[in-house]
Parts: structure tokens; sequence; C-alpha cells
């Protein structure tokens, strides 16, 4: 039964992605005033990491318990000691107004949409 099972386990996961990305999830210590004076000098650090190619996701977190700051981030380094290193330049992290954790996470599954019109020149993302 159990060889059955991991035999199942391998062959539904033999052709999914597996891609390994880094998570840091960013706590926010409650500072909204800093977290708005700094958020321009926080997006500049996060594009200019986007367009270096590292940065597969961003944004705030929401909902019930969000505090102003809290929000997760996907990399695209080699280890979690390269996160770090990032994590640590963030300009909210080095005035104090917010930790991180990093976390490792393996992309199996889901999917991306993108539609190119010509007729306009538009391109839609899902």
């Amino acid at each position: 039964m159990v060889e059955d099972f991991d035999t199942l386990v391998k062959q539904l996961t033999a052709k999914m992605l597996s891609k390994k990305y880094f998570i840091v999830q960013w706590k926010s210590f409650g500072k909204a005033e800093l977290i708005k004076q700094l958020l321009p000098d926080h997006l500049k650090f996060l594009i200019a990491l986007e367009k270096q190619g590292k940065v597969f996701g961003s944004g705030p977190l929401s909902g019930e318990g969000a505090l102003p700051g809290d929000g997760l981030t996907i990399l695209r380094v080699e280890s979690a000691g390269e996160a770090c290193a990032i994590a640590e330049k963030d300009p909210f992290v080095v005035a104090g107004a917010r930790g991180f954790e990093i976390r490792e996470w393996t992309l199996m599954e889901g999917s991306v949409n993108l539609s190119v019109n010509f007729s306009d020149q538009s391109i839609g993302f899902s």
C-alpha cells in the first residue's frame, strides 16, 4: 500500500515545476507613521530588486490582524542567506519599523495567463 502511494505521488509530481524560491514574510512593529514616511524608499528598493530579476512577487498583507507594513515578498535567489541579506537592507527594516522571517518555498503547481491584443497593443496578465 505504501509503495503504491509513493509511486502515485511520484507520478503526479514528476512533471511539476519544483522551482525553489524564498519567501520574506514582513511583520510590522506597529509604527504606521514611520511606514508611511518610508514607503517611497521601500518601493524604490523593491522596484530595483524587481529590475534585477530578484522579485517574483511582492505586496502588502491585508485583512483581519494585518498592520501597515505587514507584507510578503517572494525572491528569486540562491539561498536563505541571500534572501536575509536583501531583507536586512529594506528601508523599513533598517529604520526598525518591521522585522521579517525567511521561508524556503517550492512552487509546484499553478498557472499564469497572458493575453496580447494586437488591435490596441495592450497586454493583460492574470
